[in-house]
């Protein structure tokens, strides 16, 4: 029987994996229309499941700003438009 692990349990590093696999089955046409229908549609949920790790990640990530002393001074939110 084949197990498939709940997208929302997978780190991102095995969602990104799994959804390359995906997509080289569909472009080699490897699987059945009915199979092709049923991986398309995880595809999907793994990459909104991978966009959602990388927001999550992104918000994360912080500016240290060193002060005169040379010591971390601040730690603001990473602006990443600038």
């Amino acid at each position: 029987m084949n197990t498939v692990t709940p997208i929302d349990a997978l780190p991102f590093e095995t969602a990104l994996a799994e959804l390359e696999e995906i997509v080289r089955k569909l472009e080699r046409g490897e699987v059945s229309l009915e199979e092709s229908i049923t991986i398309y549609e995880r595809g999907e949920a793994l990459k909104k499941h991978c966009e959602a790790l990388l927001k999550k990640a992104e918000a994360r990530i912080e500016r240290i700003t060193i002060g005169p002393d040379g010591r971390a001074a601040s730690v603001t939110p990473l602006d990443l438009e600038s």
